[in-house]
């Protein structure tokens, strides 16, 4: 059996649509998992004949009844007023749907009917006209799932990459780089990659300032913070190493020396894992009772309703889904 794969439309009028009308008729994803679309009817048979693909789409219910093998199935939700829609612009009733999308995924994958939610991207200005209160997916999630501070892992190819922090300014993620932080995460982001499937797995912490510190020429942070994080994680029994050079760690990492690297800040592991494969490169939310993965790039409303999108991240992102969701443990 497949697993099934629940995958929320995104933001109607971005390109979410369109790389998931062209990830549904790519012969690879049937191979690999059954999605069930979370939408619009109408907008995704826009979506499909603007990526010139044949799909035939099958409306079905919270249940799942009136499923039929071979189509396009969707819980289609009555939600855009195709009348004032319009491609390529933040509006508020793109973005209250895209969230509803969201939550009847979430619902279906925490209550056992799909094996994993993988999304397509939504937009933070049009959730914010709509009245919807989460900047993003990862609160969402983090929210409708009661899971308090959700992890966020990067994976592209065989490396993956956790996040001490994110959506911070770079002197304030310098600032919660603390002994107390690093080895809660470390302790998380291990127990995580064991709900994956991994044994034992191997993780290592990047360094914060240049060839982490030289011992205090240049930053005390890993002398300080992160090496007492590592000593004491590792006096818990984890497989943990580092402080590496943020050279070097994500190439040596991507060759395999461990499962997995802690970034302790957001652009340092981001660049790391896009330019290894910009469109390959996955997020996954963790530490939650679901799995939940995600392209990682935005609504590119420049370029929604003109076909050019690629849809490869989409791809990645059912792939991943339905690689980790027979293995994924219930947090």
């Amino acid at each position: 059996m497949k697993p099934l794969i629940c995958a929320p439309m995104g933001d109607p009028a971005g390109v979410g649509p369109e790389i998931l009308a062209a990830s549904l008729a790519d012969p690879a994803v049937a191979d690999m998992a059954t999605v069930l679309v979370v939408g619009n009817t109408e907008i995704m048979r826009r979506a499909a004949d603007i990526m010139k693909v044949n799909l035939d789409f099958n409306e079905v219910d919270a249940n799942l009844n009136g499923w039929h093998e071979g189509a396009a199935n969707i819980i289609s939700l009555d939600n855009v007023d195709m009348t004032s829609f319009a491609y390529g612009k933040v509006q508020a009733q793109c973005g209250k749907a895209a969230f509803e999308y969201i939550k009847t995924s979430i619902e279906l994958t925490m209550a056992g009917k799909t094996a994993a939610v993988a999304t397509t991207p939504i937009n933070k200005e049009s959730l914010k006209a709509g009245g919807v209160p989460y900047i993003g997916h990862t609160e969402i999630f983090g929210d409708l799932t009661g899971t308090k501070d959700p992890l966020t892992m990067f994976q592209v190819h065989n490396l993956r990459v956790f996040f001490l922090t994110r959506h911070l300014s770079l002197i304030d993620a310098c600032r919660a780089v603390k002994k107390e932080r690093v080895l809660d995460y470390i302790s998380r982001c291990t127990s995580a990659l064991k709900l994956l499937g991994l044994k034992n797995p191997s993780m290592v912490v990047a360094g914060l300032n240049p060839h982490c510190g030289e011992h205090g020429l240049f930053g005390n942070e890993e002398d300080a913070e992160v090496v007492p994080a590592i000593e004491e994680a590792r006096r818990q029994g984890l497989n943990v190493f580092g402080p590496n050079p943020a050279d070097s760690v994500f190439h040596f990492a991507l060759k395999g020396a461990w499962d997995a690297v802690l970034s302790l800040y957001h652009d340092q592991g981001h660049i790391a894992t896009k330019m290894v494969d910009f469109e390959r490169t996955i997020s996954l939310t963790l530490g939650m009772p679901i799995l939940r993965t995600s392209v990682d790039h935005g609504t590119a409303f420049d370029i929604a309703s003109t076909g050019k999108v690629s849809p490869v991240s989409m791809v990645e992102a059912i792939r991943l889904a339905a690689e980790y969701a027979p293995n994924f443990k219930r947090a």
